[in-house]
């Protein structure tokens, strides 16, 4: 049977849910000679700021069970020069393109929103408010998406900027995700990118010290994937705006497991450090998953989790 694996996220419509989550597939165009990125639901690139920033020194990944640290930092050349030497060759590669930013204060995120709004290629804006690999706020300790009315003070100021849809990636490590995910929404984000990475550590037992470059990174990959569809319910259930679903997914199964959960669409990440097409790979999986059970719509999944235990599994 034929199947339809187009999704809409409010006005963001997608030829299928599988997107390249931020930070994991560079600004985008380094993967175009490997797959198509048409075939991608869409591209997040790597997290901008508005004047390039070096991110920590090395190592900055370590490999753990069922997963990886990382602490880069957020290394990145810029806004502009992304703009410059980046966007024009992702709009001619066909890519439908979410630019992630991340602002170090409002007026300075409010800036970088502006801007982006002018760009024709950038169909929305990712707003990194959990990047676990950098200072947290002044005074508070934490980072945006711990305090919920950090989370709305920034998604407003981006929200005044632009009237692309809006993107916030809110942090796992909070008591209750669901108070963020209301303040982000009440502030006028469209769509809601969770979970970004758990905040870990790994040491050396024989120095004594960290096997990265700084003390802390970020826990990514399938060992996070059931916390992270846990938060992708809790957040179901919390609020009314579409959802995208991240953390570990490797094949089309694991990414059913979100949209059960309450998911509209996926992002892989850990992924693709090890295979380039592995997003190609679980959008092809969809396809023979829903043609195998007799489903026509990938809108027939999403928050479709039945109540009890998997008999015989």
């Amino acid at each position: 049977m034929p199947v339809d694996l187009r999704v809409r996220l409010g006005a963001l419509e997608l030829a299928n849910p599988v997107l390249v989550a931020a930070g994991t597939f560079g600004y985008g165009l380094e993967f175009e000679p490997r797959i198509p990125l048409h075939k991608l639901g869409g591209v997040v690139t790597k997290t901008l700021t508005l004047h390039p920033r070096q991110g920590h020194p090395p190592p900055r990944l370590v490999p753990t069970p069922a997963g990886m640290l990382n602490a880069v930092g957020l290394q990145n050349v810029g806004l502009d020069a992304f703009l410059r030497d980046a966007l024009p060759g992702l709009a001619r590669a066909g890519a439908l393109l979410i630019v992630s930013v991340l602002g170090e204060s409002p007026d300075e995120l409010t800036a970088m929103c502006r801007r982006l709004e002018t760009e024709a290629g950038v169909s929305a804006i990712e707003l990194n408010l959990s990047c676990p690999n950098i200072a947290p706020m002044a005074g508070s300790g934490l980072m945006v998406a711990q305090d919920p009315d950090a989370t709305a003070m920034m998604v407003q100021a981006a929200r005044a900027a632009t009237a692309k849809p809006l993107i916030a990636k809110l942090s796992p490590d909070v008591t209750d995700i669901g108070v963020i995910a209301q303040a982000a929404e009440r502030a006028g984000a469209d769509i809601l990118s969770l979970v970004n990475t758990f905040t870990g550590m790994s040491l050396d037992p024989d120095t004594r010290r960290s096997r990265l470059g700084s003390l802390t990174g970020g826990l990514g990959g399938p060992a996070i994937r059931p916390l992270a569809v846990y938060r992708v319910w809790q957040v179901h259930h919390a609020v009314r705006c579409p959802l995208i679903g991240l953390g570990g997914v490797l094949h089309a199964e694991d990414a059913v497991e979100f949209f059960l959960a309450g998911a509209s669409a996926v992002a892989m990440g850990t992924a693709n450090f090890t295979d380039p097409a592995a997003a190609v790979h679980v959008v092809r999986g969809l396809e023979r998953y829903l043609a195998r059970h007799g489903i026509g719509s990938i809108h027939e999944l999403i928050g479709a989790v039945q109540e009890g235990h998997a008999v015989g599994r």
